[in-house]
């Protein structure tokens, strides 16, 4: 028999002088192989499998429909106006580097608070003030802040899961968001020294630009619609009132906004006069249907605004925001919902493993819960009824507690997209803080008040 070793050297030799020389042609060819070996051994007919596929793309079908356009859409806008209008030494001088901390966390924190937004809207809000200059520590401080201190979703924590649940999400949150931006700084004090200013490529605009009121009142309106476009429904008679007069309220807030494009913007009258009329239009043939007059809106505004001089730079910053994120937040989604499944439904992940492991206030149940909450994503206020479900099935308060300042500040999607703007590092070191403090927050709790 002959001895295979002689051929066979030179052929691997040869490969690897191949790999040494074309190594972007072998990562192109290992992918392929990797993407084809996935779809061969993919185990396609198992009854979990093929469900926890649907319920991936019913959650990304759900998302869709729920949050891009009215939650994303805006949000990128407002992220390519910070980044074409908001004066770069404001930036500096409240939230930079070297700006004092109590005002730049404070800043940060209320500012963040204020939005009530869930922890994929706060992506590009958090993208643009960071790349403007802010400081690691108080735009870290501002990304937890804005999905986890929502004051609607406390309130509703404190009516449904009760008022000690509901003081310890509010407490925890609020600390949460200073204390982990805190130790951001520190960790990072040294490069955040060296970090410029200037840093951020292509940024329009100058400390010598428009007055600040006009920049508050476009930046006060703009968020107002997000806002109130996205208000939910709650349990409680005055979010309730506010919820039913949501559309008149955001229709006003779209009215003066456009007076103020016309007023102070120079824009011409007749190019917004009939971009409102399209939107009322919109909402006339579709009454049941606000996304396609909200879209019909974005998608003008940025025309109009790569028609102009003055402005076609937000018009592309907020197509570049948009570029980067939706498609790791909707391949996020997926994933999500591919491993855990929508609330009540099951993912791969059986339902019945996740009450299990939670079943009580020790630290390892506390700290899954605070390591799965970080990986689900959840919508504002969704995640109260899903933790009132939880513990109905046992779920422990301590572990309660951690998946509440956990769970709405993280998600897979989210993780995806913070890393792109942070870098792996950074955004390891962010997710790590979050679901550290949630756990050793919630194990106290848990035994403090079982």
């Amino acid at each position: 028999m002959s001895d295979s070793r002689p051929v066979a050297l030179p052929f691997m030799a040869r490969l690897l002088t191949l790999a040494r020389q074309n190594p972007d042609q072998l990562r192109w060819i290992a992918a392929v192989v990797g993407v084809f070996l996935l779809i061969y051994f993919l185990p396609a007919g198992a009854e979990r499998f093929d469900n926890a596929v649907l319920e991936g793309v019913r959650l990304t079908h759900w998302y869709a429909q729920e949050h891009v356009i009215l939650c994303l859409l805006p949000a990128f806008l407002i992220a390519g106006a910070m980044a074409a209008y908001l004066s770069q030494g404001a930036v500096m001088r409240y939230l930079g580097p070297s700006a004092p901390k109590p005002v730049a966390f404070g800043m940060a924190s209320v500012s963040g608070m204020l939005l009530a937004v869930c922890s994929c809207t706060v992506l590009p809000l958090f993208g643009g003030i960071y790349r403007r200059g802010a400081g690691l520590g108080p735009a870290v401080a501002f990304l937890y802040s804005g999905p986890a201190i929502n004051v609607m979703a406390v309130v509703v924590t404190a009516k449904v899961l009760g008022p000690e649940l509901g003081l310890a999400r509010a407490v925890g949150a609020i600390l949460f968001a200073v204390v982990i931006g805190l130790i951001m700084h520190l960790i990072y004090r040294r490069e955040e020294r060296e970090r410029r200013p200037s840093g951020a490529r292509g940024f329009g605009g100058d400390d010598d630009g428009r007055p600040l009121g006009q920049v508050t009142a476009f930046f006060g309106l703009m968020v107002g619609i997000l806002v109130f476009a996205n208000w939910a429904a709650a349990d409680s008679a005055t979010w309730m009132a506010v919820y039913a007069w949501k559309w008149p309220i955001t229709a006003a807030l779209g009215g003066l906004f456009a007076l103020l494009l016309i007023r102070r913007w120079g824009w011409p009258p007749r190019q917004v006069a009939g971009l409102a009329g399209a939107v009322t239009l919109a909402s006339l043939l579709a009454p049941g249907v606000p996304e396609l007059a909200f879209a019909v809106g974005i998608v003008g505004l940025m025309l109009v605004a790569t028609l102009r001089d003055d402005d076609r730079e937000w018009a592309r910053q907020s197509w570049d925001f948009t570029r980067q994120i939706v498609p790791l937040l909707l391949a996020g989604v997926f994933i999500a919902g591919l491993l855990l499944g929508r609330p009540g439904e099951e993912g791969l992940i059986p339902s019945d493993w996740v009450a299990l492991a939670v079943g009580d206030n020790g630290f390892r149940s506390t700290f899954l819960a605070s390591l799965l909450g970080g990986f689900m994503y959840f919508s504002t206020l969704t995640e109260v009824p899903i933790v009132q479900g939880l513990i109905g099935n046992g779920m422990g308060k301590g572990p309660a507690l951690a998946l509440l300042l956990a769970g709405p500040a993280l998600s897979l999607p989210n993780m995806l997209v913070i890393r792109t703007i942070l870098g792996t590092g950074k955004t390891l070191v962010y997710c790590a803080l979050v679901v550290v403090m949630a756990t050793l927050s919630g194990y106290l709790y848990g035994q403090l008040w079982p």
